[in-house]
């Protein structure tokens, strides 16, 4: 089984965030990318619980070779550095290349009356989205972690703010699930990962790499309680400072029974992620037992 309660914050603390920041108002990424690079990485492979799950990724689910495996697990934690750096700089001013492929799947929604769900995934960074997936029609609704550090929350909400972007905190006591349900009932967008377990014990297994692996049901149950459209959007990164978004509509059959809507959903859901995958298999960021490879 998944772990249910991941501590999906951020690492470091607010004053270091703070520094990183104001920092970056005024260099160069690249410098930091270096740094990572060089210092940071290397001492995460051999500490880092997450580096030994990635690791294992790339062993069993591609199948590479031990010393293949461990330099994939570099540029593994090599990316995802970058992300963590490319997420602060935007906190600091500064802005990314962003490419959207397909956005007529997304502007379509957003024109409609009826709300819509967007599906996210750890892989790439998703955050971007928000800086260029806006609506001047619908309000956007986030669901983030309720644990993240304030230094990020204040990053995020003062870049959100003004793209009419509101964050719903996922609570122990599951409220979130009302502002969820009103941001749909009034026809706005919600967006939720669809790869972590949260609290939930209800899962649909899908297929994904050629293993079996279990996804939270509440996002795709969520969608088909009100027989809404729904789109996967993956944002990965495909260049120093660049990244491409890419925004998939995802079919169900509304017409079927909810539990058959519900693994079609999913399984339309883990074909798009696997084709992600697939492209840019160094931008898995999901450290922690995802296929129970680490029995």
């Amino acid at each position: 089984m998944m772990e249910k309660n991941w501590q999906g914050d951020t690492f470091g603390n607010n004053r270091m965030h703070r520094w990183l920041i104001g920092m970056l108002r005024h260099s160069d990424v690249r410098i930091y990318y270096a740094f990572a690079a060089v210092f940071v990485v290397p001492v995460c492979m051999f500490v880092s619980r997450g580096a030994r799950y990635a690791y294992g990724y790339f062993r069993e689910l591609w199948h590479e070779r031990k010393l293949k495996a461990l330099w994939q697990t570099y540029l593994n934690l090599v990316k995802f550095s970058q992300v963590v750096i490319d997420r602060f700089a935007m906190f600091a001013g500064k802005r990314m290349k962003l490419k959207v492929e397909h956005p007529e799947a997304f502007e379509r929604l957003a024109e409609g009356s009826e709300g819509f769900v967007m599906l996210s995934a750890h892989i790439g960074c998703h955050e971007m989205a928000g800086y260029e997936l806006v609506s001047d029609h619908k309000r956007f609704n986030a669901l983030v972690y309720s644990g993240e550090k304030a230094s990020v929350m204040q990053g995020r909400q003062q870049l959100f703010g003004h793209n009419n972007i509101r964050m719903i905190p996922i609570r122990q006591d599951m409220s979130h699930l009302f502002a969820i349900n009103t941001a749909l009932a009034n026809g706005e967008i919600v967006s939720i990962p669809g790869d972590r377990v949260f609290g939930s014990p209800r899962t649909v297994t899908v297929t994904l790499l050629g293993r079996e692996a279990r996804l939270p049901q509440g996002p795709f149950s969520v969608a088909t309680m009100r027989g809404l459209n729904v789109i996967a959007v993956n944002v990965m990164k495909t260049s120093l400072t660049g990244y491409t978004v890419y925004v998939t509509s995802l079919a169900y059959d509304k017409q079927a029974p909810r539990n058959k809507q519900i693994q079609q959903l999913a399984d339309a859901y883990a074909a798009e992620l696997e084709r992600m995958l697939r492209r840019y298999p160094t931008q898995w960021y999901n450290f922690f037992d995802f296929w129970n490879i680490n029995k």
